[in-house]
């Protein structure tokens, strides 16, 4: 099973996180300080929601498709980098108070997509993150490659 991500940055995350359970119809599967998380069946979507400025508007922070296994990343980066995308390859990184491998490439339009598996839970990020976070993959200043 893989599902697209789509992750928020957020001004008010416990009026978002009370909202998105009600359009979903479920609870969040993880919560930590500034971030929640959303493993929603159907349609099958992780939301991730991080906390932004107050008063800010909801904008996108970056995408992503949750993959089952570190081969199918590693299939992604294979793909992609034949296609002709930079992308930008992390091997157990801890992100989003996860253990993740990853690759991340930039649509046209500079929009972060990453393909990722969660490895495991991490308690790197106990503090809510920075605008900067982990989460959002820098394509531009990386070479056409991959791991």
């Amino acid at each position: 099973m893989s599902r697209v991500q789509l992750a928020l940055r957020v001004s008010d995350l416990e009026a978002s996180v009370a909202f998105y359970a009600k359009l979903f119809g479920v609870e969040p599967a993880k919560r930590r300080p500034g971030y929640a998380n959303f493993a929603i069946a159907e349609p099958p979507l992780k939301l991730v929601l991080l906390e932004g400025e107050p008063g800010k508007p909801t904008v996108m922070d970056h995408l992503g498709v949750e993959v089952e296994t570190s081969a199918q990343v590693d299939a992604a980066t294979g793909r992609l980098t034949d296609a002709g995308l930079i992308t930008l390859t992390e091997d157990d990184t801890e992100c989003c108070y996860a253990l993740q491998d990853k690759v991340w490439v930039r649509g046209p339009g500079n929009e972060p997509w990453e393909v990722y598996v969660v490895k495991g839970d991490s308690g790197v990020g106990d503090k809510p993150m920075p605008d900067e976070a982990c989460c959002a993959g820098d394509t531009q200043s990386v070479s056409v490659g991959g791991r």
